[in-house]
């Protein structure tokens, strides 16, 4: 795969580090809110994973930074341009990969991206060197000449996303860029988006919530057009899980071990998980997470002469995040609930213009 670098990124090198501002963004259609009240920022250089489940205002969103819609109100900036004053400027910073790639399926490869630099404006003297970096880096060069509909969909994908990347934009939105990719081709597309994260910044809206967690520094999570939290993934699994688990195995009897288990201050359960008689008994404990129970644990099973084989923490994934706050409708006491508790308050102050809204 060939260096990012080669592509001759023009980095938006303004006084802006935040390269997409929202800020108490509402988008309705009629009497339904498809989004109320999104504010966050996407900073440089930062790849935000931005996840809600189908119907939450994903799209909506991305197509409102985009420039396809207008907001119906609030403020949606692009390095420091506003989309509706300045949506030239706006569309020239911006690479976008939606679900569906807008691809012409009777054009070969090379001729869409030539048709694709006609429409950003790409200079001549540049666009060979550019379009053989792109089809490099993404690996669609060896069908360059090939029509786009007699291409495999993982094939198709491709070439959708290095229409997003002609140009050199500073900023990427990137809608389900692994659909119909196979687990190599995944990895690889993985692999390409944390390298563009070097010189892009990246919003990456993704079902794959391993590939999310993988890639992304920190999450923003909508759910029926608000959003109920933004953090990282790591700080949304604790905030999430109230006490803390471990899972252990040592070798030593099951029954003694588990009574020196519980015996210990702050452990609330413990759960053998052995599946034979061997003499290595695993377990799962759970703690209240003020009581670090990993020291004296060690302690107390080598009094006993039970070694320690494994210790692992077992934190909530962000998949079981992402359930546990669209199910439940779960707002976070951090950053998501701050702002929402500013748009309450915003909305209480001017009653009347809640009533309109609701």
């Amino acid at each position: 795969m060939l260096s990012v670098g080669k592509l001759n990124i023009n980095i938006y090198r303004g006084e802006y580090n935040k390269m997409i501002e929202i800020q108490n963004m509402s988008k309705r259609y009629g009497n339904v809110n498809a989004v109320r009240d999104l504010t966050f920022t996407l900073e440089k250089g930062e790849i935000l994973g931005f996840l809600g489940p189908n119907g939450a205002g994903k799209s909506t969103t991305m197509n409102i930074i985009t420039g396809f819609m207008p907001p119906t109100s609030g403020s949606v900036k692009v390095c420091g341009y506003d989309v509706m004053e300045d949506p030239i400027e706006v569309k020239k910073r911006i690479g976008y990969l939606p679900e569906q790639p807008p691809l012409y399926l009777d054009m070969t490869v090379k001729d869409y991206l030539n048709y694709v630099c006609d429409l950003k404006h790409v200079k001549k003297s540049l666009r060979k060197n550019q379009l053989d970096d792109v089809m490099d880096l993404v690996k669609i060069g060896d069908v360059r000449g090939r029509l786009i509909k007699n291409l495999s969909k993982g094939y198709k994908q491709r070439v959708g996303l290095a229409q997003a990347l002609v140009g050199s934009p500073e900023v990427l939105i990137l809608d389900e860029p692994t659909v119909g990719l196979d687990p190599k081709q995944i990895i690889e597309i993985r692999n390409l988006i944390k390298a563009l994260g070097r010189d892009h910044s990246i919003i990456l809206s993704s079902h794959i919530l391993p590939e999310v967690s993988a890639v992304c520094e920190r999450v923003v999570i909508i759910n029926k057009g608000k959003i109920n939290a933004i953090d990282t993934p790591e700080n949304l699994s604790k905030a999430m899980d109230s006490n803390a688990r471990y899972s252990i195995s040592v070798a030593g009897p099951k029954n003694s071990v588990m009574d020196i288990l519980k015996a210990l201050h702050g452990v609330i359960n413990v759960e053998s998980s052995s599946t034979n008689d061997s003499d290595i008994s695993s377990f799962v404990i759970e703690s209240v997470k003020e009581a670090d129970i990993r020291k004296p644990m060690f302690f107390e099973l080598a009094k006993a002469g039970y070694p320690i084989m494994e210790l692992k923490s077992m934190d909530l994934s962000l998949e079981d995040v992402f359930l546990q706050i669209t199910r439940n409708d779960v707002v976070l006491t951090n950053e998501a609930a701050n702002l929402n508790k500013e748009a309450s308050e915003e909305n209480n102050e001017n009653p009347a213009e809640k009533k309109e809204v609701e």
